[in-house]
């Protein structure tokens, strides 16, 4: 049982390193589609910055996995891994058709359906992270939409005295700095979602874990904070994946939404910054994709409201809305397929 603990914190960490690369859009997108930075030199940027979350970030995220979606007395090996077998399903399927859903969503979604499938629908710990996590499906893409528009029209003003080939110039520059504190926002609050889900599990299995020794000792969970192997090992793997990169999603994000400039992106990355930052530190665990999906619409919009191709922004809508209860299926079935497994 020691070891299959191991292997499911092993798969945690694939997770997280999947959640990079299928997030790697909303810290890259808009300054590859922009043509600010090679796609090399971009993923490079942001896994560096990803990984200075590590050394910035709390923990109230993590702990609001850990302890606000569902009841911590059912939560069980198989119950993680269904729950994390769930997410990782709807990334694969959303990153193979290009679709910018969020990994965030997904795992919440993956670890409420394995809990329903568990315990039944007592298993859920309905309060205010619940109504948070849902609320804010719709809150953040709206507010990284109206702080995109903002800014646009902020810079718009600053800068409507300068000649455009200095303001291009500028926001080449500018957009370096707005793209990392973008990715380190997304490693801020994306990574501690993976740990807190890896810290329920070894909760959970406390007992069994206190007299193991060497290298397996670690896995025992002496107090109520994150380990410091757990927070390293999240921020690598997310870090890791980034560099690997999304570039299905990147296309999407960069250059399907809406036609970006380097004032543009500035605008979109700073708002969806601002915006993750602020969720991050009242312990919200929030889609960084949604967010920043929202914010390059309401960047584009203050061109034209036509600027905007709508269809497009349709369809990630669509992909928002169904990738709780989709990676929840996923999850509710593979708890199914463990524990039938488990009693042949």
């Amino acid at each position: 049982m020691v070891y299959y603990v191991a292997a499911i914190v092993f798969i945690a960490f694939i997770f997280d390193f999947i959640n990079g690369f299928h997030d790697s859009a909303n810290s890259i997108a808009t300054i590859v589609g922009t043509r600010v930075l090679s796609p090399l030199a971009a993923v490079a940027w942001a896994a560096f910055f990803n990984f200075t979350a590590a050394f910035t970030a709390g923990e109230l995220v993590a702990k609001a996995i850990q302890n606000g979606i569902i009841r911590t007395d059912i939560v069980t090996p198989n119950v993680v891994l269904s729950g994390l077998l769930g997410a990782i399903v709807w990334n694969l399927i959303t990153w193979f058709y290009g679709i910018p859903s969020s990994s965030s969503h997904a795992l919440i979604g993956g670890y409420a359906g394995a809990g329903v499938a568990a315990a039944g629908w007592r298993a859920i710990t309905w309060g205010l992270k619940w109504i948070q996590t849902l609320s804010f499906i719709v809150i953040s893409p709206l507010v990284g939409m109206i702080a995109g528009f903002i800014l646009m029209w902020a810079v718009y003003w600053i800068f409507q005295r300068m000649a455009p080939a200095r303001v291009d110039r500028f926001f080449r520059v500018a957009q370096l700095f707005s793209s990392a504190l973008l990715s380190h926002a997304h490693g801020a609050n994306d990574a501690q979602k993976t740990m807190g889900i890896i810290v329920g599990l070894l909760v959970s299995v406390k007992p069994m874990l206190e007299k193991e020794t060497g290298f397996l000792h670690h896995l025992y969970v002496s107090g109520d904070g994150i380990p410091l192997w757990v927070k390293l090992g999240a921020y690598s793997a997310i870090s890791l994946g980034t560099l690997f990169g999304g570039w299905k999603i990147v296309h999407t994000m960069g250059s399907r939404i809406t036609r970006l400039r380097p004032m543009s992106g500035f605008a979109a990355e700073s708002g969806a910054a601002i915006a993750i930052t602020v969720a991050t530190h009242f312990g919200i665990p929030v889609s960084t994709t949604h967010t920043i999906a929202g914010s390059i619409m309401g960047a584009g919009a203050t061109y034209r409201f036509s600027a905007v191709r709508w269809g497009i922004a349709r369809r990630i809508v669509w992909a928002w809305v169904i990738t709780i209860p989709a990676s929840a299926a996923v999850a509710a079935f593979s708890y199914w397929l463990l524990t039938t497994l488990e009693n042949f």
